[in-house]
């Protein structure tokens, strides 16, 4: 029993530890603010649920942050989200590497896992959580797209099991498996399509398991694909020359997406990524990975061999795009025909099947160190999956269920040992992703470190909760991204104040991106209602307050913005230049150093009380009811379901009573 728990909890344990060590001081008190890792306390759900008029791609996590907000305090939420980040990613990859090795489709039920295995499983949960993708991705703040990429491996295994199951109960693991990009929204979900679905179409009964991914696709999609549908968002093509991939090693752009980085904001490198050591030494890992997979390819055709390779090929294709001028316009060319391709534009996040890739690589060269693989002069596929063959029944060391943490020669009497040199590499393969990766150690070296809100940032959140009149609040300054002065360390986030508050808030959504030449690429914002605003106040680019012209009459631009529905205004920044000074129709409601409320006088104020969205409520309640049967249905832990029964040689015969 205890060998069988240890073969349970260590993939759990190793995606823990990990997540402990790349965390640190962002699991403490607060709240870790950092460009799109935006927590607030007490996020209102009725307000996620009410939408936006731009494209809803944030409403699955937020939805699913403000109903945990209901039960666990904003900041602990945000710590549990962080670390599941790493706990699924890491048992995902551990146990898929296992799940290939031990109990392929042709031999469902795996018995007993040797020690061998459990390392190679180690070191490819170390790599897929601990590799420049995820530091990157990370530091730019993307928790809810990073917590769809820890699910795939999970979805891809799901799929695989499609070929043996059901079509009722391979639906339901699939669905199950999907729960993380679920959360993770449109993204997480167009990753889990690249990465698993060549593998759908890759097996037997291609067409009916391709038809059953994706409708296990569609469904989790809902919440935020049917009101995109209805949003009028607009995608703009200058996001392909502000999101292309850029170098942060001395290799170049390329060398740079091969190695998993080349993110598209320098800001979001880890300290020390791009120094000649450490990146040559990343270099090294990356190649020993990408040969542990072509061996392993050419050794054992794992199951998934062909379809990842292919999802990994694409993957770095479509990165590549960004990296040559050719590519760029093609993109551009793309995204002005249909919107839709808009995700397309940031190449370097379709590096995760590649990612995954290296992961199952990394435990493949183990695999080879240690000899655990058939004919490599160590176990053979028998002992491998702790079954005896015809003659072997008797094998008293036989421990369905067990780990068999032994050496191989101690199981394989006449076989020589595995030699110290292999057990060294094989330790040094599992702790490598660390080693060239120190950057990400203990929250970035203190990039991800938690700040707790000012008492007057608190105290407009509730001033506004108490008005139950309708009407939105005005988010200034007219700039998306900001420093704030009372985070400590300085970073650029966004503006707190777009999530502080339980109603509709119309913030400048407009992206600007620095290039390389020193010049700026403005993404235009998707928000049509914002870009109104925008056009009313002709904001300050230096303030980001409204224009002059409005300084010497602040009445007549509060009853502009009551005509648009705006009763509240929130000013998130220390200014010296007060435009609601001396204004008859603008109270001051809270102020405070870095935060002050305005209120509109009530006589200009024409605004209906937001409504919940009828497709964002329906297509939840679908989704989030359809994840409760697969649950149910499956019987299993995101996919990896229990082993059916064995049908095979000595297999025990159910009489039904």
């Amino acid at each position: 029993m205890g060998a069988r728990l240890l073969a349970r909890v260590l993939p759990w344990l190793v995606g823990v530890v990990a997540g402990v060590l790349a965390l640190g001081p962002a699991l403490g008190p607060g709240h870790v603010l950092r460009y799109d890792m935006l927590f607030v306390p007490d996020l209102s759900l009725p307000t996620v649920l009410a939408g936006a008029d731009g494209f809803p791609r944030a409403i699955p996590s937020d939805a699913v942050v403000a109903a945990l907000s209901l039960l666990l305090p904003g900041d602990v939420v945000q710590s549990l989200a962080l670390l599941a980040v790493f706990a699924v990613g890491g048992a995902g990859a551990f146990r898929l590497l296992v799940r290939l090795v031990c109990d392929g489709p042709a031999a469902p039920g795996c018995g007993r896992v040797p020690g061998a295995v459990l390392a190679a499983g180690a070191g490819a949960g170390v790599l897929y959580v601990w590799n420049p993708f995820v530091a990157e991705r990370l530091l730019l703040g993307q928790w809810a797209m990073l917590l769809g990429y820890a699910g795939l491996p999970w979805v891809l295994w799901a799929v695989v099991r499609l070929a043996s199951a059901r079509p009722v109960a391979g639906l339901a693991g699939v669905v199950c498996s999907l729960v993380p990009a679920a959360i993770g929204g449109f993204s997480s979900v167009v990753l889990s399509a690249l990465t698993v679905g060549p593998q759908a179409l890759a097996g037997p009964r291609r067409l009916r398991n391709a038809g059953l991914f994706a409708a296990g696709l569609a469904v989790v999609s809902l919440p935020w694909l049917l009101p995109s549908l209805t949003s009028g968002a607009v995608t703009d093509s200058a996001g392909v020359e502000a999101f292309a991939p850029r170098s942060d090693t001395p290799f170049g752009a390329v060398g740079s997406l091969l190695m998993l980085g080349g993110v598209w904001n320098s800001g979001a490198v880890p300290p020390g990524y791009g120094e000649p050591v450490t990146a040559t030494a990343r270099l090294l890992v990356c190649a020993v990975s990408l040969a542990g997979w072509v061996w392993w390819l050419r050794r054992n055709r794992p199951v998934v061999g062909a379809g990842l390779s292919v999802s990994a090929v694409l993957g770095f294709g479509v990165a590549l795009l960004g990296v040559c001028a050719p590519g760029r316009e093609l993109l551009a060319a793309l995204i002005d025909l249909w919107p839709g391709f808009g995700p397309l534009r940031d190449g370097q996040l379709y590096l995760a099947p590649l990612a995954l890739v290296q992961a199952l690589g990394a435990g493949a060269a183990v695999l080879w160190l240690l000899r655990a693989l058939p004919g490599d002069g160590g176990r053979d596929s028998r002992g491998l999956r702790g079954r005896g063959g015809p003659g072997e029944e008797g094998r008293s060391e036989r421990d369905p269920g067990g780990v068999s943490a032994r050496p191989v020669a101690e199981e394989n009497p006449g076989r020589s040992a595995v030699p110290l040199w292999r057990v060294v590499g094989a330790v040094l393969v599992v702790l490598a992703p660390v080693v060239v990766l120190p950057g990400l150690l203990w929250g970035a070296g203190g990039r991800l470190a938690p700040v707790e809100y000012p008492p007057e940032w608190l105290e407009a959140q509730e001033a506004v909760a108490a008005d139950d009149r309708p009407g939105a609040v005005l988010v200034l300054p007219w700039s998306a991204y900001r420093g704030l002065e009372w985070s400590g360390e300085p970073v650029v986030v966004l503006d707190p104040a777009t999530k502080l508050f339980d109603r509709r808030t119309v913030w400048n959504d407009d992206l600007s991106v620095g290039t390389p030449d020193g010049g700026r690429v403005v993404v235009t914002g998707e928000d049509a209602r914002a870009r109104e605003v925008a056009r009313l106040l002709e904001p300050d680019p230096a303030t980001g307050l409204p224009a002059d012209r409005w300084l010497s009459d602040p009445d007549a631009l509060a009853e502009r913005l009551g005509g648009l529905g705006i009763r509240h205004v929130a000013v998130s920044a220390s200014v010296d230049n007060r435009f609601w000074s001396g204004a008859e129709s603008l109270s001051t409601v809270v102020e405070g150093a870095d935060l002050t409320l305005l209120e509109v006088d009530d006589q200009h104020i024409r605004a209906d009380k937001d409504p919940l969205s009828g497709l964002e409520v329906t297509s939840g309640l679908v989704t989030v009811g359809a994840i409760i049967w697969s649950m149910a249905r499956s019987g299993s832990s995101l996919g990896f379901q229990r082993p059916q029964p064995r049908t095979g040689r000595g297999a025990r015969k159910e009489i039904p009573k």
